[in-house]
């Protein structure tokens, strides 16, 4: 019997809406098409525009209280299908589904939930400034029509971050994910309908960022863009769309270095490098893939870790016991391995990981996109390994021995998103944290985000920042008010 195959269509003005042509979407952990995603043309990007522009006018005067209601709405039937969803999820992106159900759907549910409650006390805020012949004061008005661009490794998670200030503020959205991971965006529209959010609020486009996304990119009538993605993408944005002075919000790329000094927590730290440097295949920008251990304890460590990883099963992302399930695509997993090779051949050593250990992998994963854990040492600072953005469960470690060495080194890539300390000096956190290019820095701990937090990179990871009023300042006009008396 043959599988089924889903077709996923554009979602515009309410309805979903089929497409001239579609593209062919594999299941990463079998290598098989699963998936018919519509292959959107400039028309059906206009199309949803119309749409949007048409709803803008009646969105944005809908009180914050009601758009607020609306979300909740929103979370709360995300929450009744999580499981559905993480099913969806891991098979159209690769992850484990125990993970999908841990982290990607529960965390959807909050931003939607976050955003919803935020707004009702920032958008209700105002400044007032009042002497004897006049009186100013502000409001926070929508921008128009938002363009969201949403990558393939947290598909719902990361669209849901974009998507829920965008229209809690008063916007209506046209978003388009990524070709390879769009099957989720059908049940996140058919929650929409049954939310009651009106038509035209939210579109959905789907197909390759060189057609639907540029010609989100570059129209003229969406006055603003957030992205996330690589930064050569992003660069490709910045050039094509300068002439339209477009506000842009940009999450890019990370190489991001961990710090583990001798006077660390050694369980919780090795265990937290795994976890941060192998989750979800290493498919998060925010993952740790430069480790620097002080030299007192660099052996004991590389014995450690390199044990921890072996033993992370890989395979099926149906079973439970599964810790990485499968990259995103045949592609992309060669690029990882390419990266492997070539430290190899530059002379490090391969801990464990590619070429080093036989996958053993179920019968219906035998042609999926799978790579093994895998730790690189005795590897040049200059080395493309430690260098650049692999985005895979790859990892460098290296030894150091003190501040100010380690503090150049973290910082000698082009990338600055996130970085992690360990160490149980206090003194020594509040010295170095200031000094690392990263717009996050983790002390003894990773992935710990709290949403009214700023959340971004510095240098090539990206321009501005998300979450809580750093949202809600991208997605509204602060406009001052002055009343002559």
């Amino acid at each position: 019997m043959p599988p089924v195959i889903e077709t996923v269509n554009n979602f515009i003005d309410g309805d979903f809406q089929p497409s001239d042509e579609y593209l062919d979407s594999y299941e990463p952990s079998t290598g098989q098409v699963w998936a018919r995603i519509a292959n959107s043309s400039d028309k059906d990007v206009e199309s949803a525009v119309i749409a949007a522009e048409k709803a803008f006018p009646q969105w944005a005067s809908t009180p914050v209280a009601q758009r607020s209601k609306i979300l909740m709405k929103i979370a709360d039937l995300i929450e009744e299908r999580l499981d559905h969803f993480a099913e969806i999820e891991s098979k159209d992106q690769g992850k484990p589904v125990w993970l999908a159900k841990m982290i990607d759907i529960p965390r959807t549910v909050h931003n939607f939930r976050y955003f919803a409650t935020y707004a009702l006390h920032d958008l209700n805020s105002s400044s007032i400034r009042q002497d004897t012949s006049s009186t100013n004061y502000t409001v926070k008005c929508p921008v128009g029509v938002a363009g969201l661009i949403s990558p393939w490794n947290l598909p719902l998670y990361l669209l849901s971050f974009k998507l829920a200030p965008a229209i809690v503020c008063g916007n209506t959205v046209v978003a388009k994910p990524s070709e390879m991971t769009s099957v989720s965006t059908k049940l996140l529209a058919k929650v929409f309908q049954d939310a009651g959010l009106p038509k035209g609020v939210v579109n959905i486009v789907l197909g390759y960022g060189k057609t639907a996304g540029q010609a989100l990119v570059v129209h003229p009538r969406v006055p603003l863009l957030s992205f996330t993605g690589g930064t050569a993408t992003a660069e490709h944005i910045r050039r094509s769309a300068a002439h339209l002075c477009k506000k842009f919000s940009l999450e890019l790329g990370g190489k991001n270095p961990a710090i583990v000094f001798d006077d660390c927590n050694f369980e919780k730290c090795v265990d937290t490098c795994i976890r941060s440097s192998f989750i979800n295949q290493g498919e998060i920008c925010l993952c740790t893939s430069r480790i620097f251990v002080q030299r007192g304890i660099y052996d004991k460590f590389v014995q450690a870790f390199v044990e921890k990883a072996k033993s992370k099963t890989v395979g099926d992302p149906t079973d439970t016991s599964t810790f990485c399930g499968a990259v995103i695509s045949l592609e992309h997993r060669n690029k990882i391995t390419g990266y492997v090779e070539g430290a190899r051949h530059g002379g490090a050593t391969i801990q464990c990981g590619h070429g080093v250990l036989d996958l053993d992998l179920p019968a219906r994963c035998k042609n999926g996109y799978f790579v093994r854990p895998t730790v690189i040492t005795d590897i040049a600072d200059d080395a493309p390994a430690m260098r650049e953005e692999i985005f895979g469960p790859v990892t460098c470690v290296v030894p150091f021995d003190d501040e100010a060495e380690v503090i150049q080194r973290a910082n000698s890539v082009k990338y600055g998103l996130c970085a992690a300390v360990w160490t149980e000096n206090v003194s020594r956190v509040h010295r170095i944290s200031p000094k690392l290019d990263a717009g996050t820095v983790w002390v003894n701990c990773w992935l710990v985000r709290d949403l009214d937090m700023p959340f971004g990179g510095t240098k090539e990871s990206g321009t501005g920042r998300e979450g809580g009023k750093y949202s809600t300042e991208f997605f509204t006009e602060e406009k001052t008010i002055c009343i002559q008396h």
